[in-house]
């Protein structure tokens, strides 16, 4: 039987278009620069940000690492949320790789920072305190349920951190999705960051890989960190390749991921012993609960959902996350409902 994979969009396979597009791909050494399939992903998706220029990595971890920096020296200090994914998931990398200080805001339930706490966050000039250099936001934002942040929000930043004389890096790992919730242009969505990462292996299919944008001469600083991280690759048009096909035939069709987290979200929370955070979840992603009624943890409600063929992710002893992707269509949603309501058929 098949199996319903929903713990992430991470899971996602590369479509029949991608393998295709993998084998048939054109390749030189990217070291040399000379890999004419990574330098047209390049160009391609700096074009749909609106960036002078971006760089392929192997990760998005690594594409914020990256970013930080090369915008910020030792001791230099990050405002973010301390709900970010840099903060929380990216094993210290900032701090430890780069002596960069990260400076945690509370995130609001909509993923946004209050701008007056970003304000009071920035640093006087005194020698007892670190360099306020960067802020960074994270759109969508996974721990807040897949929220979108908005152009207007993004653009009250930017002008904030632009009138101190600081930097904005956006994490966008997911930013297609977030323009395709807010039926935004992705460009005009973040066109007051001065960098961005993406990931093409999640919701978008590709089986490696993101992409950092920003312009020329901070490419050409993060070129130089991704040589000393080890992301500098040889023949990966490869990978590019997938990457070309996800930015042309996957993202227009993201809406489609969010009907159907609607889908599932409503048809979750008609069920007795769960309670559902949203029916219509900003995004891809559905975060819900288990009621009180129910005897038994997440671990045991995973574990029951896998003898169905459906796989879910826990997120925390009686929560979970749900997140639709390519590879979940409406039959899969129908599907997953009714695991969930013959798993807690036993306890109700």
């Amino acid at each position: 039987m098949k199996i319903i994979d929903l713990r992430s969009d991470t899971v996602t396979q590369p479509t029949p278009a991608m393998r295709e597009a993998m084998a048939k791909a054109p390749l030189g050494d990217d070291v040399y620069g000379e890999d004419p399939t990574i330098n047209q992903l390049q160009e391609m998706a700096a074009a749909m940000l609106g960036k002078e220029a971006g760089l392929f990595i192997p990760s998005g971890t690594m594409g914020n690492l990256a970013a930080v920096l090369a915008h910020c020296g030792r001791g230099d200090e990050v405002i973010m949320g301390d709900q970010a994914h840099t903060f929380r998931y990216e094993a210290g990398g900032i701090a430890a790789l780069g002596g960069v200080h990260p400076h945690t805001l509370p995130n609001q339930p909509d993923g946004t920072l209050l701008m007056e706490n970003i304000e009071a966050a920035i640093r006087p000039d005194d020698a007892h305190h670190p360099i306020t250099r960067l802020i960074a936001l994270e759109n969508t934002h996974n721990r807040c349920g897949g929220a979108a942040l908005s152009a207007d929000y993004t653009q009250k930043v930017g002008e904030l951190a632009h009138t101190r004389g600081l930097i904005l890096h956006l994490d966008g790992a997911r930013i297609f999705n977030a323009a395709a919730a807010l039926g935004v242009d992705a460009a005009k969505l973040i066109a007051p960051v001065d960098s961005v990462t993406f990931c093409l292996s999640k919701g978008l299919c590709a089986p490696v890989g993101s992409v950092l944008c920003g312009s020329h001469d901070f490419i050409r600083r993060a070129h130089r960190i991704r040589k000393q991280l080890g992301g500098g690759m040889r023949q990966a048009g490869i990978l590019a390749a997938a990457g070309i096909v996800a930015l042309q035939e996957v993202v227009p069709r993201l809406k489609e991921d969010h009907l159907r987290a609607a889908k599932l979200a409503q048809g979750l929370a008609a069920l007795p012993g769960l309670s559902v955070d949203a029916t219509q979840p900003p995004s891809n992603m559905v975060y819900l609960s288990l009621a009180d009624t129910i005897p038994v943890d997440a671990t045991e409600i995973v574990a029951r959902l896998q003898e169905q063929h459906v796989l879910a992710g826990k997120t925390g002893k009686r929560r979970f996350r749900l997140v639709t992707h390519y590879w979940v269509d409406d039959q899969a949603v129908q599907t997953a409902v009714g695991a969930f309501a013959e798993v807690l058929k036993v306890y109700s």
